[in-house]
């Protein structure tokens, strides 16, 4: 029996088109619902919400269990790497009473309207919270092997400090852990186990990146292979890695077996070096947003960006044109939004292409005969955004 206790909500995406109930506990109740084990889910189950839970349980097999609330939770994305509009306000959202949960193997995540007590012989805890993770004995939970898996973020919002080691060892001290598993995006994830020196795990690149519960997938995954098949902790986040990865590839629930999972031929990511240009038409509101938007997206990644708009500004042809070549002479790869068929656009990826440079191309509603040139010069075009945003900063294969 695996036991996991979070939140249920619904989630709403604009691109791609996303529109179901799912939410940290019950995605991972979706993607461990393969396995052949008894799932057991305690939630606040929402009145609005309960015809979604319903789907959950007669699609995946999951016991739905906990207190009736009169009011749910919404996740409204533009894209699947974009910072979701919450309704309520996380501030404004009613904290019920917590619900308490014992087990074998418990996965708790954090959750905005309440929390999960839990008492068990393996917990994984994740805080799963960019605003306030709480820490895992604060509510009275209590585990005989604790393993804590968080985002970067979140371990320094609860340890104060930055460096990877530093955050383990202060989540050991603190919280009693016995294993941690910090995730770093495309750096992979660092898996550290108490009197052990920290290993590293890498993230494995897909062909298609949808980002929405893919951390949900990872604490599913780790949870059965360290929990339930009592792998040691590296071996299990390998295994979440690689489930993580076929499922943001995919959006396929529930995740694949231990035997399919190790046979996937995957190729670890690796960051691409040098600076991203992004080409873009900006002449209007939507262009400027999703040049806005690209643009900060790479650089929360870490990535340096040359933007025409913010590096050069608008003026004369004769002024900007030579100030936009020559920062495209210091890039080592282009961005290129092809929405629309922008003339300057075109001119750069040509430009790109003649000295032999990558092209990352967003193409949408174009037709093939506009895509021609790009596709037949070599460019990789996509109709995703944050596909194209991945294929980006990601080393070729």
């Amino acid at each position: 029996m695996i036991t996991i206790g979070g939140g249920v909500y619904q989630e709403r995406c604009i691109e791609p088109y996303w529109d179901d109930v799912y939410g940290s506990a019950g995605r991972a109740a979706a993607a461990l619902s393969g396995f052949g084990c008894s799932i057991r889910l305690y939630t606040y189950r929402a009145l609005p919400l309960l015809s979604g839970i319903d789907n959950l349980t007669a699609a995946f097999g999951t016991e739905v269990v906990g207190p009736e609330v009169p009011s749910g939770v919404e996740f409204e994305y533009v894209h699947s790497l974009g910072t979701p509009r919450i309704t309520p306000r996380p501030d404004a959202i009613h904290r019920e009473p917590a619900i308490e949960v014992s087990g074998d193997v418990i996965l708790r995540f954090g959750m905005l309207e309440g929390s999960i007590k839990a008492s068990g012989r393996r917990v994984v805890y994740d805080p799963q919270s960019a605003f306030d993770p709480r820490p895992f004995h604060e509510n009275g939970s209590d585990a005989e092997h604790l393993a804590v898996i968080l985002n970067r973020h979140e371990g320094e919002r609860l340890t104060g400090v930055s460096r990877p080691s530093e955050i383990a060892t202060l989540i050991f001290d603190h919280w009693r852990a016995d294993v941690v598993v910090l995730k770093m995006g495309g750096q992979g994830a660092l898996v550290a186990v108490k009197g052990m020196q920290p290993v590293s795990v890498p993230a494995y690149r897909s062909d298609n990146v949808w980002k929405i519960g893919s951390g949900d997938v990872f604490s599913a995954a780790f949870t059965y292979f360290w929990g339930v098949c009592e792998k040691a902790p590296v071996d299990a986040a390998h295994l979440a890695s690689r489930a993580t990865c076929y499922y943001c590839g995919t959006r396929g629930l529930p995740i694949p077996t231990e035997q399919t999972l190790n046979s996937m031929a995957l190729a670890p990511v690796r960051p691409r070096a040098g600076k991203v240009y992004l080409a873009a038409p900006f002449f209007n509101l939507g262009e400027r947003w999703v040049v806005e938007e690209v643009r900060y997206q790479l650089i929360q990644m870490g990535v340096a960006v040359f933007s025409p708009l913010h590096d050069v500004g608008v003026g004369p042809g004769e002024v900007v044109a030579k100030a936009d070549l020559d920062g495209l002479d210091e890039c080592s790869v282009v961005l290129a939004i092809l929405n629309g068929g922008d003339a300057g656009t075109i001119f750069e990826i040509g430009y790109a292409i003649a000295q032999g440079k990558p092209v990352i191309a967003l193409a949408q509603n174009m037709r093939p005969e506009d895509l021609k040139m790009p596709y037949g010069s070599g460019c990789r075009i996509y109709e995703d955004l944050v596909t194209a945003i991945y294929q980006t900063v990601w080393a070729e294969p």
